[in-house]
């Protein structure tokens, strides 16, 4: 098995791309160890010593790291602990855990304008965003404004706010007048 990496531009995290398939929907978001229990794979990647978070896409793991520690040192144990995964025959996820869709539910006078905000979300946004290793999923939208929650390399990233504002802003005040302001959310 040959697992390749690739930067982010967050430079506390990382992409690994283990040649198959991580998730088959969806995505699943562990920006903390809390709740790794519902997925082998997670549970072994924070067994080594520096990892703070782990975000699995449709075929890919991003590992974000403490900031003391170099990648140089831990890079090595989680390429073994995702090779040991994947040769144990262990399921990604265990049984019922859900992965998510992303987007939180939405009804009301504004489910129109969510619904075009979701569509534009998922074919023009979430692809380019998961070229680099992360998720913007939808949160709320409150007379003009759009919350959206950042997840796997997004979260944290420094180019973020910047990606937010002059990218998916722009992109959703173009296509939707109602749309004034995009807002990132924490958990």
């Amino acid at each position: 098995m040959f697992i390749q990496t690739e930067s982010t531009p967050n430079p506390a995290t990382l992409k690994f791309l283990p040649g198959q398939t991580v998730l088959e929907m969806g995505t699943a978001d562990f920006p903390t160890s809390d709740g790794a229990e519902k997925s082998p794979l997670a549970e072994r990647i924070f067994k080594v010593p520096g990892v703070s978070g782990v975000f699995f896409g449709n075929d890919f793991v991003t590992v974000t790291k403490a900031e003391a520690i170099e990648w140089d040192h831990i890079k090595p144990a989680i390429l073994g602990a995702i090779m040991e995964h994947y040769q144990s025959g262990q399921p990604v996820m265990l049984g019922e855990a859900q992965t998510a869709s992303g987007h939180a539910d939405h009804s009301g006078e504004d489910s129109e304008i969510v619904g075009q905000i979701k569509e534009l979300l998922d074919t023009r946004v979430r692809p380019a965003v998961a070229q680099d290793g992360g998720d913007i999923t939808f949160h709320g939208f409150d007379r003009g404004v759009v919350y959206l929650h950042m997840q796997g390399a997004c979260a944290g990233c420094p180019s973020s706010t910047i990606t937010l504002k002059m990218g998916i802003e722009n992109l959703l005040r173009h296509y939707i007048p109602e749309v004034t302001e995009v807002r990132p959310v924490g958990l």
